[in-house]
């Protein structure tokens, strides 16, 4: 159990920091009444404050069977969740000067692993332990 709250309190403040990076956003676009980051604005709060907080929560509070797959989904959240905004970021903004085949499949490699998180979050629900009477 100990091994699983590692990885919760990490999914904790992964959520924490994107949260505050997501809201930074929304609040530099409303100040310059500029709204072309809007979609990384709603995948960072997304997939990268409000998914992430939920996973945390759920490993902190719900024993698990299978502690590698804990770790394996957290590393693919984390890392899609960061891929898929820095993607869109790349896809949408391109201020890079980057070809757009480069931003595309950093975009879709991005998607493709958070995608792979949370299928390992949906298999990981079936390995919960069962509580000792």
């Amino acid at each position: 159990m100990q091994q699983q709250r590692k990885w919760a309190v990490l999914l904790l403040r992964f959520a924490a920091i994107f949260g505050f990076i997501g809201t930074l956003i929304g609040s530099i676009m409303s100040g310059q009444m500029e709204y072309s980051l809007r979609p990384i604005h709603a995948h960072a709060l997304l997939v990268g404050w409000l998914s992430a907080f939920a996973w945390g929560i759920f490993y902190y509070v719900v024993p698990m069977k299978k502690i590698m797959l804990v770790k394996i989904h957290s590393l693919c959240g984390m890392i899609g969740a960061i891929g898929l905004t820095l993607g869109m970021y790349l896809y949408y903004v391109d201020h890079s000067g980057l070809p757009e085949v480069v931003t595309l499949v950093a975009f879709i490699v991005g998607g493709s692993i958070l995608l792979i998180a949370f299928f390992l979050f949906m298999v990981n629900t079936f390995f919960i332990e069962k509580k000792q009477a």
